[in-house]
């Protein structure tokens, strides 16, 4: 997609449509639907649609008008956002999304965004219709033999004449690496377990990484071992695929050497459960157990072209976890590369023992300060639905930075508990502690068990198994991966640049 910035009376634009926020001024009883900024014949055709009845104001109200009247455009797309008193970054990414999707679903390929008057200013205005096109321009139909091209060939942000431009324009540049970046993601969690194995997202995450100039390196199974990753490699034994380690590395010259900021990803490509292995039914989406491996290497390839003035590493840990001859059995011990013996009590609680083994790895590559993302368990999408991610923290500087960037970013997370008494829980008799506390309080005690791995090391964990996947389409994007955690990810390393 081609995107671009003009400085314009919006009126004036020549394209194939003309895209304009409405706001609703009004109350229950009585809608007011006004334009989000300056465009006197938009605002008569809101006025003369709102008079009709045919848009109430309600987020996600669209209404196509052709050879609008007072434009050059030829067709003039109303938006609604909503209360104007709940208008922000977050709702006009929205209502940027499903006007994309809105013209993509009407074969037009071409569009201009008027910009809105947004309170907290024009940039913020600017990234949220970029970020909120990217996200709504992709379709999951990649392997379809009538697949159509039904990508969004051209977006325009229309600026007010006499606008200083040169700040827009970063914004702009800014927006759209985050949202290739939010979309490389999404195409990995897409791909099915036979055309994603460890060995080919091992292969994709290099590729990226030599494009945008990171350092990567990958390792399998023998160095794996070598190191005694012995959680990691209790999840890989069970498959005939090979497990991959990925590691990325993010080191600009000049910038400080702490803090040194580490990024863990879930890799798990498939998961059957093991040998207590899943109901069959939805097992076919346990393609997508990976999504924290890929939110992390899409994070790594936006990190890279912003370009922040801080020290990165990501770690993804990926294998299937399969049931076979060799794979591990409820009730075997496992050697953590920390050195803790951990009892196995299911083995569709994988996703702790991969990330354990690459959060103590990363300590021991000297990063300060953490961050890891996974489908982790049914337990967080029992408690949040799938509204909300779940975030632990052993830190309130860290997870005070994670609030700063969810503000930036309009991402959904809920914090959970972590009490010492979910770490009791974990307890072993005959090893350290186990890989699962039970049916109560899953998502906290895979937090516990996590923080075993971090000691006092300042980390954010975050639970994405009931988001990271739309289960069904929404007006601004469409069902499948969602790519939670990379603009949060993205804002949190960038909250650390000038922290000395």
């Amino acid at each position: 997609m081609e995107i671009r910035l003009i400085a314009a009376d919006s009126s004036a634009v020549e394209t194939e449509c003309l895209v304009a926020i409405a706001l609703d001024h009004g109350d229950k009883q009585k809608p007011v639907l006004k334009l989000a900024g300056k465009n006197t014949a938009a605002e008569q055709a809101i006025a003369n649609l709102a008079a009709s009845g045919e848009i109430a104001g309600k987020a996600g109200d669209a209404a196509l008008l052709h050879n609008p009247q007072g434009l050059k455009a030829r067709r003039l797309l109303i938006v609604c956002a909503g209360p104007a008193g709940g208008f922000n970054h977050v709702e006009l990414r929205k209502a940027a999304g499903t006007a994309l999707r809105f013209l993509k679903a009407r074969s037009v390929r071409s569009c201009a965004f008027a910009l809105p008057e947004l309170g907290s200013g024009a940039e913020d205005a600017v990234r949220a219709i970029i970020e909120g096109a990217y996200v709504a321009d992709f379709d999951p139909d990649t392997y379809r033999s009538d697949r159509k091209d039904q990508s969004m060939k051209e977006t325009v942000v229309v600026v007010p004449p006499g606008t200083d431009s040169s700040r827009l324009q970063r914004a702009l540049d800014q927006a759209r690496i985050v949202g290739e970046s939010q979309n490389f993601t999404r195409e990995l969690v897409n791909e099915p377990s036979n055309r994603l194995t460890p060995t080919l997202l091992a292969d994709r995450a290099k590729k990226m990484c030599d494009s945008v100039g990171l350092k990567c390196e990958i390792m399998g199974p023998d160095k794996i071992k070598q190191m005694k990753m012995g959680a990691f490699w209790s999840v890989a034994q069970g498959s005939d695929e090979e497990p991959r380690l990925i590691v990325m590395r993010y080191e600009p010259q000049g910038a400080p050497e702490k803090p040194m900021l580490g990024l863990i990803g879930k890799g798990i490509t498939f998961d059957t459960g093991g040998i207590s292995i899943k109901p069959s039914e939805g097992m076919e989406k346990m393609k997508y157990d990976m999504a924290g491996g890929a939110a992390m290497i899409g994070a790594m390839r936006a990190i890279a072209l912003l370009k922040p003035n801080v020290k990165v590493i990501s770690i993804v840990c990926a294998t299937e976890n399969m049931p076979s001859g060799k794979a591990q059995k409820p009730g075997d011990v496992q050697i953590a590369m920390s050195g803790k013996a951990i009892e196995i009590i299911n083995t569709d609680a994988e996703g702790r023992l991969v990330l354990a083994d690459g959060l103590h790895y990363a300590r021991t590559l000297g990063c300060t300060h953490l961050i890891d993302a996974a489908t982790l368990t049914g337990a967080c999408v029992v408690a949040l639905g799938m509204v909300n991610a779940g975030v632990f923290a052993n830190d309130e500087d860290a997870y005070r930075h994670f609030t700063r960037a969810l503000e930036k970013t309009g991402e959904k997370f809920w914090r959970l508990p972590l009490d010492s008494e979910y770490t009791d829980i974990i307890r072993s008799n005959i090893a350290d502690i186990m890989n699962t506390g039970g049916r109560w309080g899953g998502a906290s005690t895979a937090a516990a068990f996590l923080q075993e791995f971090v000691d006092d090391t300042p980390w954010v964990h975050l639970d994405i198994a009931g988001t990271a996947w739309m289960e069904e389409a929404k007006g601004w994007i469409a069902k499948g991966p969602s790519g939670i955690a990379v603009r949060t990810l993205v804002e949190w390393v960038k909250s650390y640049e000038n922290s000395n």
